[in-house]
């Protein structure tokens, strides 16, 4: 019977993937196919929406619809959102001009949200702790793939049928995902009547919508020294407090303060935080040094972040053999310690490397990555039970998006800021042949400038721009480890749950939930003692 039930979860983990990879498609297939939309539907100068809208309403959305699953259950969340993607999807197909499709990819980012903060935690429903880590490697592989093959699968589209295929496509898979959940997860939650926090929820769109667009728009819209800027960022401080005023005294809130104020969580949301601020440093700084600098073609360049992608999943895949013998934490320092080492080859990287060097590099950096963000969700999941998992693991993933965020807005101005410095305090010999903006510097040394010193001079800027992010790795990686050390938690007070995967009737899978708890604590993983107490107050124990 036991081997039944673990075969019955495998039509759902398949929903799973299939839904992952859908958001993550959708994230840059777009990237490729820009001629091709702006020639059909016009609006260049919008066209930069079209990716930061999806981005924007998916990232708000995560807290919330990890606060409903945790209400009403996950599959009416994830379905609701599957639905909502794909009506996004076929609307996008159909756009008539730019303004119609921005509009419509935030359909489909409103829709992603959801599949962001609830497909994590739907595996770690169906799955225990000892088997998470290797679930959660395979949605990671899903997650690379995913990212690596939409660029190419758009450019097919756009040049062989039409870009609105990038969006057509979308509705067949979905339909499958959709029709494997319905058939298989089966949730018989609970049912009570809930509170909901709508101030919450409004006060948490608004912040963590000012924020976001901020940083998308910082910049490029406008200065970051700048009236708009502080408006923007002003609001969204604003509305954090507000936020933070509101939740206090909310029945139900949307974000329990628990996270933010025991140790545990509030560690390991600001080290998920880095770590997606180093991701996204590394994979939009990377291709273009590789092939401005190196002088490697667009397809050497991308494999050296594409082995990355190959890495991370593979260890995370094996980081339960690790944290089930030393802890989360302490695997999730061993992750750490691997990116440290990248992000130290990086620095020490000159203008005449050899590319195997980077792609060394590049490999171990991603296997650090899949040895520190896994441990990270896995151990957060593992602390609570059902009815706080959903809000727990969506607050994990929004703090990685915003890191993401955070990222390209900071390592962008950097880049910006030390080519700007170069252009401007360029040798008279060289002066008169260089670009007008730094837009323009990648495009000139892939097109070959006919003045050798010229493009020499240009290299040789974007080496110490790119340098100087590589800097800026390093020192997030060092925050990271500091963080780990001093402020997460050695030990894990590892929740046991009632939830059971069993079979239904019509031989179906079933998630039998007692939405009101747990049995309390099991031994812990990482040293923890067990208890009996079940309290949040037994889970708000300091590090040792």
């Amino acid at each position: 019977m036991a081997t039944k039930q673990r075969d019955r979860r495998f039509p759902v983990l398949v929903a799973l993937m299939l839904s992952m990879a859908l958001m993550a498609m959708d994230t840059t297939i777009v990237a490729t196919a820009i001629p091709q939309v702006v020639g059909d539907l016009g609006g260049f100068n919008l066209i930069g929406w079209v990716f930061s809208v999806y981005l924007l309403a998916n990232t708000v959305t995560i807290p919330v619809y990890g606060k409903l699953a945790d209400l009403y259950g996950r599959k009416p969340v994830l379905v609701f959102g599957i639905v909502l993607f794909l009506i996004g999807s076929a609307l996008s197909a159909a756009s008539w001009n730019m303004l119609s499709l921005i509009i419509f990819r935030a359909v489909q980012g409103l829709g992603a949200g959801s599949i962001a903060a609830t497909v994590n935690t739907v595996a770690a429903d169906l799955y225990r702790v000892e088997e998470r880590g290797k679930i959660q490697g395979w949605l990671s592989s899903v997650w690379g793939i995913s990212a690596i093959a939409a660029p190419a699968a758009g450019g097919i589209f756009a040049e062989y049928a039409s870009w609105r295929w990038i969006f057509l496509v979308n509705l067949p898979l979905g339909a499958i995902a959709l029709a494997m959940l319905m058939r298989y997860l089966k949730e018989n939650v609970v049912r009570e009547r809930h509170r909901i926090d709508y101030a919450g929820a409004g006060l948490i769109l608004v912040a963590s919508g000012l924020l976001v667009f901020g940083l998308l728009q910082g910049g490029t819209s406008w200065a970051w020294l700048s009236v708009p800027s502080f408006v923007v960022f002003g609001g969204a401080v604003l509305a954090f407090v507000m936020v933070t005023v509101v939740e206090r005294r909310a029945a139900e809130p949307v974000v329990p303060p628990w996270l933010w104020t025991r140790r545990l969580t509030a560690g390991s949301y600001v080290a998920t935080l880095i770590a997606g601020l180093m991701m996204i440093g590394l994979s939009t700084s990377l291709p273009t040094w590789a092939q401005s600098v190196l002088g490697l073609s667009p397809i050497a360049a991308g494999f050296v972040l594409a082995v990355m992608t190959v890495t991370w999943p593979l260890a995370s895949s094996q980081a339960h053999r690790l944290y089930l013998r030393i802890g989360f934490r302490d695997t999730a320092l061993i992750g750490c310690g691997l990116t440290l080492v990248a992000e130290v080859i990086f620095v020490t990287l000159d203008a005449d490397a050899a590319p195997w060097q980077p792609t060394v590099a590049s490999a171990v950096m991603g296997a650090g990555m899949g040895l520190l963000s896994m441990p990270m969700l896995i151990g957060l999941q593992s602390t609570v039970g059902w009815s706080e998992r959903g809000v727990i693991t969506s607050g994990s993933m929004f703090s990685r998006t915003l890191g993401q965020s955070l990222g390209a807005a900071i390592f962008g101005a950097i880049t910006n800021f030390v080519l700007l410095s170069r252009l401007d305090s360029a040798p008279a010999d060289v002066r008169g042949g260089l670009p007008s903006s730094v837009s323009d510097i990648s495009r000139l040394l892939a097109d070959g400038h006919e003045d050798e010193g010229v493009a020499a001079y240009l290299r040789d800027s974007l080496h110490l721009s790119m340098h100087t992010v590589f800097v800026g790795l390093l020192i997030a990686g060092v925050l990271t480890f500091l963080v780990l050390v001093f402020v997460v938690p050695r030990q894990f007070p590892v929740y046991e749950e009632t939830a059971e995967l069993q079979l239904a009737d019509e031989g179906a899978s079933a998630l039998v939930v007692d939405a009101a708890g747990g049995k309390g604590f099991a031994d812990g993983i990482g040293g923890a003692k067990r208890s009996d107490d079940g309290g949040r107050g037994q889970r708000d124990d300091g590090p040792t």
